[in-house]
């Protein structure tokens, strides 16, 4: 039964899409204004862990949206440092999650601004990522569960937001610590201070909203409540009429930034990356999200797409726009051997 839309899930996927637009219009990479899985793919590669040298920037979106959160959190009362859920398990699922949105070219976000933008690739994979999600629900429905998390110290829930706080300082203050691109995506930026405010003002109505593409998809599919998914529509309708203001809609699959055009592999991309979220639950945003309320499990899963990233491009995982790598089409293969495998051993057996 579908409840009623909580407005703040509206006004979110508005803010979201406002800020990919001044963000790409500012600096950032068409069509990746906003992406959680590329900016931690950079952040990943400013900190040194892989060698890619045109994906390489510490994005001030990332600290924003966690320290937006925190302070949400902590405003509201709702900062509440807990985990202890499979650590292990999510940080494995984190990592493959990365995986296949890198076989796509972005995260579950990224695919409805590129949609928004004319990207008809980002359709096909929208259409993978629903399947993905439609498969985890099925164990979900099974009895999936990574078991509970359990209360900690509050300073177990400081840990990686501070942790992004300093380093981000740190990359302001002395550069040379970290790599930069010179060319390529990593290469291209909005101003720090618009970056970091967009991803603080988001967080924060983030952390209000509880907006997630994969629980909205999931809840769509369990329970018809297209509360949560209110949210990335209103991100596409927003992302949709900007462009088309500014004249760069582009409709068609040929000549997108930053995609390719091999549909079976965007498909399987989101899929494998679907099916992950919805085990994790929530999308790679809503992880970012739970980091800044003191969710030590979510930052157990942001730390195994750090790692993910890295994986990808120190061994030739990550497509590119000439298309997928062999490496990442057996890497995206293993992971559906891996969710399965996560799927069935974490699922309830029924008694009798």
């Amino acid at each position: 039964m579908t409840k009623k839309i909580n407005p703040w899930v509206i006004v979110t996927g508005v803010a979201f899409g406002v800020a990919a637009l001044l963000l790409a219009h500012f600096g950032n990479p068409g069509n990746m204004g906003f992406c959680i899985a590329c900016f931690l793919r950079d952040i990943s590669g400013a900190l040194g862990l892989h060698s890619a040298g045109v994906v390489q920037y510490f994005r001030p979106e990332i600290v924003g949206l966690v320290l937006g959160a925190m302070v949400m959190a902590l405003c509201t009362k709702e900062f509440k440092s807990k985990g202890g859920s499979a650590p292990a398990t999510r940080f494995l699922l984190g990592a493959f999650v990365m995986v296949g949105a890198l076989m796509f070219l972005g995260c579950p976000m990224r695919a409805v601004i590129r949609l928004g933008g004319g990207d008809l690739n980002a359709l096909v994979g929208i259409v993978g990522f629903a399947a993905g999600i439609l498969v985890g629900a099925l164990f979900l429905k099974g009895g999936f569960s990574l078991k509970r998390a359990y209360n900690q110290t509050k300073l177990e829930g400081f840990i990686l937001p501070g942790l992004l706080a300093v380093l981000f300082v740190l990359s302001l203050a002395i550069p040379a610590l970290f790599r930069r691109s010179e060319e390529g995506p990593g290469s291209m930026a909005a101003p720090w201070v618009l970056a970091l405010i967009c991803g603080l003002v988001v967080g924060a109505l983030a952390q209000r909203s509880r907006m997630c593409m994969a629980g909205g998809i999931r809840d769509v599919i369990l329970f018809r409540d297209f509360n949560l998914i209110s949210g990335p529509a209103n991100l596409f309708v927003t992302v949709l009429i900007g462009n088309l203001i500014l004249k760069k809609f582009n409709l068609g699959f040929e000549g997108q930034p930053v995609a390719h055009t091999d549909g079976l592999w965007n498909f399987l991309g989101m899929a494998l990356a679907g099916w992950g979220c919805v085990l994790l639950g929530g999308c790679p945003l809503r992880q970012l999200i739970l980091t800044g309320e003191g969710n030590s499990d979510s930052a157990v899963t942001v730390l195994g797409m750090l790692f993910g990233a890295a994986l990808c491009h120190n061994f030739g995982l990550a497509s590119s726009a000439a298309g997928p790598t062999l490496n990442g089409k057996i890497a995206v293969a293993v992971g559906f051997v891996v969710m399965l495998l996560v799927s069935m051993l974490n699922s309830a057996k029924k008694e009798g």
